[in-house]
């Protein structure tokens, strides 16, 4: 079965093909032409993913998902939130998103923080959400290559690592996008079990 993951970030395709095996052919956004910004106008997470599924789901008549992930920091009263991916400007910078999260949280005495990952997936026209969240803190400093976004600065629950100091299959059976993406691969294999 063929899945449109809509999204342009080449890392999150590689996580969540080596996640859903070799079940399902998770193809890009650029393999079905589709080379026009997604919308992303919704004040939720939630909302972001089911408006870039449907989407692609009405412009393309292609099965698809799309997730939409924030980090939430207690501190910052949940921020960045929905706006982790520009939280410091619309180029959608990584560094200076990092760097605007230390600067707020300086002296800050709670680190606390989880990254939520929501997927929207359009099945044969029908919708279904799947949620998937991963608790830690944030660190002073970056540390670690692997990953993407806020991978430097976040340690999980339990690790003394950052996510970015991780290898990609320790990173994927612990986080956001890999909890909600199992929640996602369970329904695909019962979905195709059900319906052949």
């Amino acid at each position: 079965m063929k899945l449109c993951f809509a999204t342009n970030n080449a890392h999150k395709v590689t996580e969540v093909q080596q996640l859903l095996g070799d079940t399902f052919d998770i193809i890009s956004l650029q393999d079905i032409g589709c080379t026009e910004e997604l919308p992303e106008t919704q004040p939720t997470l939630e909302g972001n993913a089911r408006q870039k599924a449907e989407f692609v789901y009405q412009h393309y008549q292609v099965n698809c998902f799309a997730d939409d992930t924030g980090l939430e920091i207690a501190a910052l009263n949940g921020k960045p939130g929905v706006d982790s991916a520009h939280y410091a400007g619309p180029e959608r910078n990584s560094q200076h998103n990092m760097q605007k999260v230390l600067d707020q949280l300086q002296g800050a005495n709670n680190c606390q923080a989880q990254f939520r990952t929501i997927i929207a997936l359009i099945l044969e026209g029908k919708s279904y959400t799947f949620e998937g969240k991963v608790t830690g803190s944030i660190t002073q400093k970056r540390s670690g290559q692997q990953g993407f976004g806020y991978d430097p600065i976040f340690i999980p629950e339990g690790y003394q690592q950052s996510f970015a100091e991780m290898s990609l299959e320790e990173k994927n059976q612990i986080s956001h996008r890999g909890r909600a993406v199992q929640q996602l691969v369970h329904f695909l294999n019962n979905y195709k079990v059900q319906h052949g």
